[in-house]
């Protein structure tokens, strides 16, 4: 039987995904909590960010659902519409805002893994930024953490390689910084650091 056969992909734009927000934060606080976010979610939180997402006209949710169940979410938002913390990483560069879609993270159950999913939240939303027909890049962030990290599961595979080939390419000293509360710790500050790829006209 084909593993895929209950799986559906689609994407909405702004406000036609308000309907879905409770679900999608709910699946970014289960899946966040692991390595290495060590998120301790909260529901006011992810609504507030989230909202950024819905009033953007041209933002984009990707949904991963099997039946009525959303099994992973991604998102994209142009970067003039996310917030100052997102922006200020290319204010003192050549890169023009303007000209940059920003990947929101990509969240997905561990059961649903390894089937493709991943590279078909880029393919979408990569397809969404182009279809605009103005963005020369795209771009996300990944938290930093250190290698030698004990909180860090064994045998722990990052997504480095993945992300090199789709094409981005990680920019050392391009961060921002960011704070969330941490499991066992509480709220503390976080570095990110941005990855990039110039995004191809469509054929």
């Amino acid at each position: 039987m084909d593993e895929n056969s209950g799986l559906a992909i689609r994407s909405l734009t702004g406000d036609d995904a308000r309907g879905h927000l409770d679900a999608i934060a709910a699946l970014r606080i289960k899946v966040f909590r692991d390595w290495p976010y060590l998120y301790e979610g909260d529901m006011d939180y992810e609504r507030d960010y989230l909202s950024a997402y819905v009033r953007s006209r041209r933002s984009v949710f990707v949904l991963a659902t099997d039946g009525d169940s959303v099994v992973g979410a991604s998102t994209g938002i142009p970067l003039l519409d996310d917030t100052e913390a997102f922006r200020a990483p290319f204010a003192t560069g050549d890169m023009d805002a303007a000209e940059v879609f920003y990947f929101g993270e990509s969240v997905l159950l561990p059961e649903y893994r390894g089937r493709g999913l991943g590279h078909a939240f880029f393919d979408h939303r990569e397809a969404h930024a182009r279809s605009f027909g103005d963005y020369r890049w795209t771009a996300f962030a990944a938290v930093d953490r250190k290698a030698d990290d004990p909180r860090k599961p064994a045998g722990h595979r990052g997504n480095d390689a993945f992300w090199a080939k789709r094409g981005y390419v990680r920019q050392p000293g391009m961060t921002m910084r960011l704070h969330w509360d941490e499991v066992g710790i509480g709220e503390t500050g976080h570095s990110l650091t941005f990855w990039l790829r110039e995004l191809e006209a469509a054929r």
